[in-house]
């Protein structure tokens, strides 16, 4: 993941794909909710792989995946 001042700075950045700026130019706090999604949050779990496999964890994995879809 690249982290940019604003906008315009990663519309500068040599690498910039228009074709991505919808779905991953998104403001603070889009980011900060994708990240607190159990998925990331679980990751200090001793279980964590035995986790992604239960119910809450499918669960927690299928919420980020919608919510990485939907882009609202």
């Amino acid at each position: 993941m690249n982290l940019f001042r604003s906008e315009e700075h990663a519309r500068a950045w040599s690498g910039f794909d228009p074709s991505s700026a919808q779905r991953m130019l998104r403001p603070v706090e889009w980011w900060a909710d994708v990240f607190s999604n159990p998925f990331f949050r679980e990751r200090g779990r001793r279980d964590y792989i035995t986790w992604l496999g239960s119910e809450d964890g499918r669960a927690a994995f299928g919420r980020l995946r919608d919510r990485l879809a939907d882009g609202r």
